[in-house]
């Protein structure tokens, strides 16, 4: 990790691999915070979870109880006797601190460390550093770190836990790499702009049918539908139950006009 690197050219349409994403903990102290650490990595998609020298025993019953259904994660955490062993494969490191001092130009808040790290790991593989609970990374081990991330808080408390710290980087992480892909972090899709057209079509027609739409001018209305159903973002589901009532509508039109003998 030279400092070469830092001007290598990235593609400009990076959209990331959350697989190349390490989460290194700096010599952790509670076995609670490992198995939180896990259950976060579960949620939003990381997998590689790196100890250096930790204090508390990953593999027991506390970190077992915290991670919950990401056990697998703690049975494959690697472990390395320092920070330097742990960044061995790693092309950039993103350190976490809040000692600023000589490095404070250079911080970098959790969602613009997201857009930053993510091309990184189209070429390789990008790690995101975490120290101690009680006094963070060594100087030593910031020198290790290309860039570093601070997470603005109040400045009546302004530590955090290390498993709420790591949850909201990997949670910026995430939604960066989906915002990437065109998705949410939710993973909802939402339905194509063809399949959207047909529901307004629908709707038009129907509306017309009944009378509430004006036919020398049926799009004003429909304008205002428009920007309401376009706010919302619509997925094929909400599209079809759509259909589905206007359906509903269509068929009481055509009963009333068989009623009144049209």
């Amino acid at each position: 990790m030279t400092s070469e690197l830092l001007a290598s050219p990235l593609p400009q349409e990076s959209l990331g691999r959350l697989e190349n994403v390490a989460v290194v903990l700096v010599e952790p102290q509670g076995a609670l915070n490992i198995g939180s650490v896990c259950r976060a990595m579960a949620n939003f998609g990381f997998s590689d979870l790196r100890l250096v020298q930790p204090e508390a025993d990953h593999l027991g019953d506390e970190a077992r109880r915290m991670a919950v259904k990401a056990g697998a994660l703690l049975e494959g955490a690697r472990i390395y006797p320092d920070l330097a062993a742990a960044l061995g494969d790693c092309q950039m490191a993103f350190g976490t601190t809040r000692r600023f001092g000589k490095y404070r130009e250079d911080f970098l808040h959790p969602d613009g460390a997201a857009r930053t790290l993510l091309p990184w790991t189209e070429e390789g593989r990008v790690a995101l550093v975490f120290g101690r609970e009680d006094k963070g990374l060594l100087t030593a081990e910031l020198d290790l770190c290309q860039r570093f991330v601070t997470i603005p808080t109040s400045e009546e408390l302004p530590s955090m836990n290390l498993a709420q710290a790591v949850t909201l980087c990997l949670y910026e992480t995430a939604k960066a790499f989906a915002e990437g892909n065109g998705k949410s972090l939710g993973e909802r899709r939402l339905a194509t702009g063809e399949v959207v057209e047909g529901m307004f079509a629908h709707m038009k027609r129907t509306l017309l049918e009944i009378g509430y739409l004006d036919p020398q001018n049926p799009d004003h209305i429909l304008h205002t539908f428009r920007r309401i159903f376009g706010r919302s973002g619509l997925n094929d589901r909400e599209v079809r139950i759509l259909h589905g009532l206007l359906r509903s509508i269509d068929w009481v039109e055509r009963e009333r006009r068989r009623g009144k003998g049209e």
